[in-house]
């Protein structure tokens, strides 16, 4: 790991480092300069020393042998018997990655009733379909599906893991890279294979500012999450398979110690990842009633709303309707947003939609740069505009 280190004696106090900091992670005390937990290892400071007292310190580990770790394991989350549409996203993506290196995709399916599922997944070329199905397994708990996932592993040996970024997908993939001492990027929305089998892991970092390649050389497997919608899903093939392999319980999913002692079904509410058009507000709304125009031109084209991270902060929606690095990623046919600014952290969730049409007064706005469709004009009079042209036009048609 690497990290930022003071030399003493050559510190003269001059305070240059901590005024440039961007993150706020050196102190000034007694007059040196000392780096606090704030550290991104970003070497800005470095730059600006004008006495050289600030190093960055490199820990080498020995690298494996590549050769010794081959083919993609694509963890495939399902629940009640359904598979989440994620798993199938990255089972597409895992097979175009393996064509460079000529590796294999396997997949691992973990829980209670999984034979619909397994019976899905093997209408996707996989080659094996590594099964934990089991009683014990019927509900998530952590240490029992990274004791499952953990055997399988250490059996195959691939040289990459991929894992939904879902809610089960965050707990379970940090679990396992930290046992197998390894690197794990999360939120990735974009994978890249080299010839010598390191995965380029391209993801949005400091804030969303900029599109950082992430690679792990020295260590095997290498692990990534990926949002929902942002790989594309492969063609469903007509003939079954892949070779199913079914495993026991490991000891250590019975030394857990986490019991179900009472399970609630929460209601599903709408979910904008799913959502084939979608009306997005954003910080152009003056006031929280005027969300009404975004919720309104939404229900006219039969689709669903949603909101920037503004927003949000604001307390005018929840994260569940945002649209962001901090909220959801989307892939709908349509999206027409609403005084939207079009910062990269919106955008990259967004950005792959089939037809975007972007609202704004502002002509010089990001979000044109994205756009397929640009109207530049006050949205106060754009949207009431479209809505009673929609609203004439469903007249029309019941006539």
């Amino acid at each position: 790991m690497p990290r930022i280190a003071i030399i003493e004696r050559k510190c003269t106090g001059c305070g240059d480092c901590a005024a440039v900091c961007p993150f706020s992670a050196i102190d000034m005390n007694e007059g040196k300069a000392d780096i606090n937990s704030g550290c991104r290892v970003c070497g800005i400071c470095l730059k600006v020393c004008p006495q050289n007292a600030i190093i960055r310190l490199e820990t080498r580990t020995k690298s494996v042998d590549k050769s010794l770790w081959r083919d993609i394991l694509v963890f495939c989350e399902q629940s009640e018997g359904h598979l989440h549409p994620v798993s199938l996203e990255l089972v597409g993506k895992a097979r175009e990655l393996a064509k460079v290196c000529g590796f294999k995709v396997n997949a691992l399916l973990i829980g209670q009733g999984c034979e619909k599922p397994l019976e899905n997944l093997r209408h996707y070329g996989l080659s094996d379909i590594h099964v934990f199905d089991d009683l014990e397994l019927g509900y998530y708990r952590a240490e029992a599906y990274a004791a499952c996932a953990e055997e399988v592993i250490k059996s195959l040996r691939p040289s990459v893991v991929l894992v939904g970024a879902t809610a089960l997908g965050r707990s379970l993939a940090p679990r396992l890279s930290t046992r197998f001492h390894t690197g794990l990027t999360a939120d990735c929305t974009r994978l890249e294979m080299r010839v010598n089998s390191d995965l380029v892991q391209i993801r949005p970092a400091f804030g969303g500012n900029i599109m950082a390649q992430i690679v792990t050389p020295n260590t095997r497997p290498q692990f990534a999450t990926v949002r929902y919608k942002v790989m594309d899903t492969p063609q469903r093939e007509e003939t079954a398979s892949g070779r199913v392999v079914r495993h026991g319980l490991p000891k250590k999913v019975s030394d857990c110690k986490v019991r179900l002692t009472k399970r609630r079904h929460v209601e599903k509410t709408a979910n904008i990842s799913d959502a084939e058009i979608l009306v997005v507000g954003g910080r152009g709304l003056k006031s929280e009633n005027d969300l009404q125009y975004v919720k309104e031109l939404a229900r006219l084209l039969k689709g669903e709303y949603a909101v920037s991270r503004p927003l949000v902060e604001k307390g005018w929606e929840t994260n569940a309707r945002q649209i962001g690095l901090s909220g959801r990623t989307v892939r709908p046919k349509l999206i027409i947003t609403c005084g939207v600014s079009g910062a990269i952290q919106f955008t990259a969730c967004m950005n792959a939609a089939d037809r975007i049409v972007a609202i704004n007064s502002d002509p010089n706005a990001p979000i044109f740069s994205v756009a397929h469709v640009g109207i530049v004009g006050d949205l106060y009079r754009v949207l009431p505009q479209l809505i009673e042209e929609l609203k004439e036009k469903r007249e029309k048609d019941a006539v």
